[in-house]
């Protein structure tokens, strides 16, 4: 064999070595890119899994919660219509213990005797004004002793809570004021003590 043809192959043979190793060093810097891609993107892909998982979970929290609010709402509002149905219950028997406090007034009180202050209070004439000292009860006698102390009732004002007002009792307040019972009026004067 001819050396120069020796030589050209050789030269040849070396080049396409060369190339070759050019080409494979390229492939692998390619490779190890794309290699390095896939981790950046299976690193990213995990942490989205991850918050997905953490979403799911507080909206399943988020759901219980609203469960329990709906539950704890739906016991208030049964709580208030019981407490709607007992409060009218209740206005009911009021009615009706004040109806039959009133029938059993006017079957005690003889039909022939003086008038209740409560009808005379009612049904002042028309020529002439109520007079103001109907409502002001009858005065006890001095044995108190000292000027009295009047009280103008107030709607919902009741006995007991004017007495514990003034620091008095009931009994008294109904000696002093000449009352039969409990019943008192808005408007009416009492006499809640003597200074």
């Amino acid at each position: 064999m001819d050396p120069r043809l020796l030589g050209v192959s050789l030269s040849v043979l070396l080049l396409s070595g060369c190339v070759m190793a050019e080409k494979y060093e390229a492939e692998k810097s390619r490779a190890l890119n794309f290699q390095r891609l896939l981790a950046q993107e299976e690193k990213r892909t995990a942490e989205l899994d991850a918050e997905l998982k953490r979403a799911k979970r507080e909206a399943s929290e988020f759901e219980a919660r609203n469960r329990e609010m709906t539950a704890q709402f739906q016991a208030v509002r049964e709580q208030m219509a019981k407490i709607q149905d007992e409060t009218a219950i209740l206005r009911e028997e009021a009615a009706a213990l004040r109806e039959k406090a009133l029938e059993q007034r006017s079957h005690a009180q003889p039909s022939k005797g003086k008038p209740k202050r409560r009808e005379r209070m009612a049904q002042p004439k028309m020529s002439e004004p109520a007079p103001e000292p109907s409502m002001a009860p009858e005065e006890p006698p001095k044995a108190q002793g000292g000027t009295p102390v009047y009280h103008s009732v107030k709607r919902g004002e009741t006995l007991f809570r004017i007495s514990k007002q003034y620091g008095t009792t009931v009994q008294s307040l109904q000696e002093w004021n000449n009352l039969p019972d409990n019943n008192i009026e808005v408007g009416q004067k009492l006499i809640v003590g003597y200074e």
